[in-house]
Order: structure tokens, then C-alpha cells, then sequence
């Protein structure tokens, strides 16, 4: 779907597969996290359907995946962290097309802003250990307000702090989370093909368009 970019002013651009290739952290993390506890480990197919509503669901539904009880979450929350700080960027990739895909955004003149379910300071370091960060001029993660993606609010509050119009303000991710927040926030949406929407094609997130990479979207 090529982009006018006289349409838009900016665009908000989600992080965890939509930018950067992050299951091989979230492997490192939750089973490093999984073995401090005495649990079992989880395989990289129920991480993919589970990661993009922030890490507080993702360890909760670990938790369960593994048959844990839930008086666990408490310590394996902190485990968690500790263990994704240590691995942040370690087994993770740039997707193909991402560089020159916000490039293109940028000199189109759009303003760029990351908004991820992430907590805020592991995607502040995700984006400066892959390169990404001088696209951005801002970037929220899932602790920078009251709720979370498919939630909104954190699309309204961002269109706030870019001082653009939802309308104006093209929301650019990989999930239902994504689409779903941008409709309720009345910006538009285009989904990547290959991200993570918990094993369901992007198509069935009802976006107004699918690409196979960001190059795509002003081409």
C-alpha cells in the first residue's frame, strides 16, 4: 500500500516484531528465569503467541504455560528482569528493510515516535544497542502510562507528546494489540506480515494495509 506522505504528519512505530526480531531474548530470559525457579522451560512457539501485551502477562502466562503457581509471579518477575537485562539485543535482529524503511519515513518528514509494550528501559536500550534510537524522537514503553496496547490510551498520549493528529499519525505494528488500539484511537494502522500476532495472520487484525517490510510503506 504505498503512503502519500502529504497524508500523514507521523508515525508511531511499534518495537518487538515490528522492528527488531526479539524471541531469541525472550528464550534467554524466561527460561533462564524458568531454571532459577526449578520450573520446566517453555519452547519458542508458545513465547510467540504469548510476548506483545507487556512482560507482566507474558511471566503470568509463562507461570501457567508451566503448570507454576501463580504465588510464583512475584519472584519470577524479578528474575525475569534481571535475567532480560543481562540478554537485552544479545540474540536479537534487526528486521531486513527496518534502517531504511524509518529513513524513508523520516525524509518524508515525519516525525517518529516508538511506542512499545516493552518496559521503557529495556526498549531504550533495545534501540540504542541496534542503532535504532536517532530515528525516534520519542519512545514509551509499556510503564510510561496508566494501561497498555490494545488499550488507547498510550497511542492518544503519544499523539499528545508529537503534538499530531490521531488522523494524521500512522500507527505502523505487528499485532491485533496495535490494530485494535489504533482504531480506538482513530489513527491509521498498516501491520507488518511477519510479526508476532499470537499465531494469527496480521490480515485478521482488519488493518488498512499488510507489507511485507517497512520499505514498503513509501515506496
Amino acid at each position: 500500500m504505498p503512503l502519500r506522505p502529504r497524508d500523514f504528519d507521523a508515525a508511531i512505530v511499534d518495537l518487538d516484531g515490528t522492528m527488531v526480531d526479539t524471541l531469541g531474548d525472550f528464550d534467554l530470559a524466561l527460561n533462564r528465569m524458568l531454571a532459577e525457579l526449578g520450573l520446566a522451560s517453555v519452547g519458542r512457539p508458545f513465547i510467540e503467541r504469548t510476548v506483545g501485551q507487556g512482560s507482566e502477562h507474558l511471566i503470568r502466562c509463562t507461570l501457567a504455560e508451566v503448570g507454576a503457581p501463580a504465588a510464583l509471579y512475584e519472584g519470577g518477575w524479578a528474575a525475569y528482569q534481571r535475567h532480560y537485562d543481562t540478554v537485552n539485543g544479545e540474540a536479537a535482529e534487526v528486521y531486513a528493510g527496518v534502517v531504511h524503511g524509518l529513513a524513508a519515513m523520516r525524509a518524508a518528514g515525519w516525525r517518529l515516535a516508538c511506542l512499545t509494550n516493552k518496559p521503557g528501559v529495556f526498549a531504550t536500550q533495545l534501540l540504542a544497542r541496534k542503532g535504532l534510537a536517532p530515528f525516534f524522537e520519542l519512545t514509551f514503553g509499556g510503564d510510561a502510562f496508566e494501561r497498555k496496547k490494545p488499550d488507547p490510551l498510550p497511542l492518544q498520549k503519544t499523539c499528545e507528546a508529537l503534538g499530531t493528529l490521531p488522523a494524521r499519525t500512522l500507527m505502523v505494528g505487528d499485532s491485533r494489540n496495535d490494530a485494535q488500539a489504533a482504531r480506538a484511537a482513530g489513527c491509521p494502522v498498516v501491520l507488518v506480515r511477519y510479526g508476532y500476532n499470537h499465531g494469527e495472520p496480521a490480515e485478521s487484525a482488519a488493518p488498512d494495509a499488510v507489507v511485507d517490510s517497512l520499505v514498503e510503506l513509501l515506496r
